[in-house]
């Protein structure tokens, strides 16, 4: 049996981010059209699959962790004048005038290289980590798939009822036109025809629920879509009923290769040991090497101090050079005569002076450069390395446990699975002979009551009974979809050609 729907216009209206466009859905949309636009905009799935960009940042930071760690830095800073205070002393009782004010610029430069086991490590450990990204996103696609999926073939059940529900709409006034064809020819009474136009009106309620049902159903999947309210669709791919061949063994071989929830706690245990290895390093030493250079302006607001100072030293040094002549002079032996003209305060000293003051911002003088080296060996650290350890063994454990449970779950579920698809399956061939006997005997009883052999009331009754066998076709038919779905999302693949 083949389960055939049409579709209509989808528009993308509302913007999941602020960079999403709009795009144009076919005016029949199949399965795999679906499953491309949830896939695009489905909300939940868009953060899921965010999480692939911030994984890959953590490779590179990883690798980026190997390189050495520079910075620059600089700045300038302004003094006031004043009297400044060196413990119980002031620049006065030192002998100098007030300071003035004074401009400061200065800038650093460094670089550090520090290297551990688990820096080595950090890349290896980051791409496991992305691997188990990836696998975590490939659980959120299957979880969409089955949720596109089964509001798509919910769609088409909802569908299949109206067409259903519209079908007893047309029997119930077939039936209404033959109670009133036998009440002209006398050979029933009015009761027929109340019977027969109350049918008619349960027959329309049903056809208004089932409209509804169907309405909703499509809400549902616009909601998996990503798409607004309101938007017209129809489903054309069409889904068969047809016998399972698979074997447990092939299904089970191939979920253990594809089964979305397997592979992510696999690449969750690789992970793991690498976390164990990382772990183990916090016993290796770690080495570290630094260096950097640096520079600074100073820079007066007048050198009119500095000139000052200049000038005592100069008084000072000429006073001690008369002093040393005249004690030259009294000895005994005299000595020669000392220069004191040398020790002049001259324009040239002055403009010196004034030019090594012009310093600031950009005229910066270098500080001693520093280069560094530090190895650094971990003996005990109040057990806190034991501890992380164990930690990290423990988990990885627990994930290899995880991982050995899940291969358990599904070798169960992969056959109940398949048992619950080929249970289905019979019931809907029962089902769909069960709907073929109730239509014919429904012609029969339509014969029958034209010949007066029967009554309105076993004319409704044979009509009740087809309207429950088309009921139970679609819920068996649709079951078996519904199965085929559940056993898809173990598998991790498609089984539907």
């Amino acid at each position: 049996m083949k389960i055939g729907v049409a579709a209509a216009l989808l528009a993308l209206g509302v913007p999941i981010t602020p960079t999403l466009a709009q795009q144009s859905v076919p005016q029949q949309l199949t399965l795999e059209q679906a499953l491309d636009i949830a896939r695009a905009n489905n909300p939940s799935f868009r953060q899921a699959r965010n999480d692939a960009d911030l994984a890959d940042w953590d490779v590179r930071q990883a690798y980026g962790a190997l390189l050495p760690q520079a910075s620059a830095s600089g700045g300038v800073s302004w003094q006031g004048a004043g009297e400044q205070q060196f413990g119980s002393l002031t620049l006065g009782d030192l002998g100098f005038s007030s300071q003035p004010t004074y401009y400061f610029s200065n800038y650093a430069l460094s670089l550090t290289y520090r290297l551990d086991w688990a820096t080595l490590k950090g890349p290896s450990r980051a791409k496991a980590d992305r691997r188990a990204t990836d696998a975590q996103i490939g659980v959120a696609d299957a979880n969409l798939v089955a949720q596109v999926t089964n509001a798509y073939v919910e769609t088409l059940r909802e569908q299949e009822a109206v067409r259903i529900a519209e079908q007893q709409l047309e029997n119930g006034q077939l039936n209404l036109r033959l109670a009133q064809g036998q009440l002209e020819v006398g050979a029933v009474t009015g009761i027929d025809v109340g019977q027969a136009e109350v049918q008619v009106g349960r027959a329309r309620v049903q056809v208004l629920q089932a409209r509804n049902a169907l309405e909703t159903a499509r809400m549902r999947l616009l909601q998996q879509l990503g798409q607004p309210m309101g938007q017209e669709f129809e489903p054309v791919t069409t889904f068969e009923l047809t016998e399972p061949q698979w074997t447990a063994d092939e299904l089970e071989r191939m979920a253990l290769s594809s089964n979305p929830t397997l592979l992510s706690r696999q690449r969750q245990r690789e992970s793991a040991d690498i976390g164990v290895s990382a772990a183990k390093s916090s016993y290796l030493p770690s080495m570290s090497i630094s260096t950097g250079i640096s520079g600074f302006t100073r820079e007066a607001s007048s050198t009119d101090s500095q000139i000052a100072q200049a000038q005592a030293q100069v008084s000072g040094a000429i006073a001690q050079c008369v002093a040393t002549n005249q004690i030259y002079s009294r000895l005994a032996d005299p000595l020669p005569q000392l220069d004191c003209s040398r020790y002049a305060f001259t324009d040239a000293r002055r403009q010196a002076i004034i030019s090594q003051n012009d310093q600031f911002p950009f005229n910066f003088q270098k500080s001693p450069t520093q280069v560094s080296l530090q190895l650094s060996i971990p003996i005990f650290n109040g057990l806190s390395r034991e501890r992380n350890l164990e930690a990290a063994r423990l988990q990885r454990d627990d994930l290899e446990e995880q991982v050995r449970e899940q291969e358990i779950a599904l070798q169960a579920d992969i056959a109940i699975g398949l048992q619950n698809v080929t249970t289905a399956y019979e019931s809907a061939r029962i089902e769909e002979q069960n709907r073929d006997l109730a239509e014919r005997q429904l012609q029969l009883a339509r014969d029958r009551y034209q010949l007066g052999e029967i009554t309105f009331v076993d004319l409704v009754n044979a009509q009740t009974v087809l309207a429950q066998a088309d009921a139970d076709q679609i819920t068996a038919v649709f079951f078996y979809h519904d199965q085929v779905t559940a056993l898809e999302s173990l598998v991790g693949t498609s089984l539907r050609n």
